[in-house]
């Protein structure tokens, strides 16, 4: 490769064409997510999983290959193996691994089912819609999962609404909300690895930088929710058993995180303490811990395909020419880093749209809106939270996403009427919105 060509291509030319192979996964996936979801609904499966996020992107992959013959096939593999090998995608890697282990372990210990039931004790009835919030934020955090939470708390909130013939949708949207919050900020949260990872920047400087917006809605949030209840019956809460050396290593996983410990001895430590847990309970034995790893870090292998194929096609889209066009774009149109932001926002926010995935939508979008970043001089830390923050708006009240749908499905209701209940979601943009309109300039 010469000099000349060397130096064009780390300087590449707006051209909106080199964005096809995103354009071809979005119409594949989101078209086929919406006919299967929609048009010819699949039995006992949810429309925009009958086709494979992996297999789409495997599909947009061999477009970006066949583009640019100007490229020979040679440097087109070394420019994927150089995004496959950055940094930040290997430590991704590393932690979407150990995450999954730790989920698996931690889940078979029967550490979830002990903390939710340990915090719903401590709850008085009058408060019990708010405390679900709360009891959702804490173990979403801890967990690292939005889905995960979902699927513990919704059959309590059904059961809750029935008691003190409360609003269902309410209930239901309360639970949503607490869980996409403690996932937005989660140091074990995929989302928030991929945000980090995709900015380069440590999960406390992001975690601070969300803090300061997601709080107050999150405060905000818990004061219409204390007033409602106050205004409502109170229900019977039922006592609920659990054992405290299950739930001990959820709490001091958290605590852990919240004090800045390094990742990989976060997920490594809690690990070790759930296997301890699990054998101190009887509820795991020595081969049931390993099993339990596997299957974990085997729910991941989607995720870190989809990162890998991600990676390769961002390389060549953006050597043919595609971040440049998407920069373009913005600067044409958001002026200032005020400017900046908001278009960071909504590309993130189109991605998860259009993918129903925010996970993927981070992955997607991080790599460009790091351009972005650097152009309109934003702070790693600000972009890392922007996306995060963006895509969990956006997968929270989408109806077609895996959180309503799961949630819909174990209420016995549709993803649609929750929607007006997802309190939490609506605030955090109008946070979201407010904190770059007023300090976006200065930060």
């Amino acid at each position: 490769m010469d000099d000349k060509n060397q130096e064009t291509r780390q300087d590449p030319k707006p051209r909106a064409r080199a964005l096809l192979p995103i354009a071809i996964f979005l119409v594949l996936y989101l078209g086929s997510g919406v006919y299967f979801e929609y048009i010819a609904p699949q039995d006992g499966q949810m429309g925009f999983y009958v086709i494979s996020v992996v297999v789409a992107f495997a599909i947009a992959l061999i477009v970006a290959f066949c583009q640019n013959r100007r490229v020979s096939f040679d440097e087109k593999i070394h420019f994927c193996a150089q995004g496959i090998g950055d940094d930040n995608i290997t430590i991704m890697l590393f932690i979407f691994l150990m995450a999954g282990a730790f989920s698996g372990i931690a889940s078979a210990a029967g550490g979830v089912e002990s903390t939710a039931n340990m915090l719903l004790n401590v709850i008085p009835g009058s408060l019990a819609v708010p405390g679900i919030f709360v009891i959702a934020c804490i173990i979403s955090m801890a967990m690292g999962t939005s889905v995960g939470t979902i699927t513990v708390l919704v059959p309590i909130a059904v059961s809750v609404a029935g008691s003190a013939d409360l609003n269902l949708p309410l209930c239901v949207g309360t639970v949503i909300g607490g869980a996409m919050f403690g996932d937005n900020l989660s140091f074990i949260s995929d989302t928030t690895i991929a945000a980090t990872r995709t900015q380069g920047v440590e999960m406390k400087e992001k975690f601070k930088a969300n803090f300061a917006i997601a709080l107050p809605a999150a405060l905000a949030t818990l004061v219409v929710l204390v007033i409602a209840a106050l205004t409502s019956g109170a229900p019977q809460l039922e006592h609920h058993d659990f054992n405290l050396i299950q739930a001990l290593p959820y709490l001091i996983v958290l605590v852990a995180s919240l004090c800045g410990v390094n990742v990989f001895l976060v997920l490594g430590g809690g690990i070790v303490l759930f296997a301890l847990a699990g054998g101190i309970t009887g509820s795991l034995t020595f081969a049931s811990a390993f099993e339990a790893m596997g299957t974990g870090t085997s729910g991941m292998f989607e995720t870190m395909i989809v990162t890998i194929l991600v990676a390769s096609i961002s390389a060549l889209v953006r050597e043919y020419g595609g971040f440049a066009a998407i920069l373009k774009f913005i600067r044409d149109h958001f002026h200032g880093k005020r400017g900046g932001m908001f278009g960071i926002g909504l590309l993130t926010a189109l991605m998860d749209i259009s993918t129903a995935n925010y996970t993927v939508a981070i992955v997607v979008a991080g790599p460009i809106a790091k351009t972005i970043a650097t152009v309109y001089e934003i702070e790693p830390k600000r972009t890392a939270s922007l996306i995060d923050i963006f895509s969990c708006v956006a997968q929270g009240i989408i109806p077609y996403g895996a959180q309503l749908l799961v949630a819909a499905s174990l209420a016995g209701i549709s993803s649609v009427s929750i929607i007006p209940f997802c309190l939490y979601q609506f605030l955090l943009l109008v946070c979201v919105v407010g904190w770059i309109v007023i300090r976006g300039n200065k930060a």
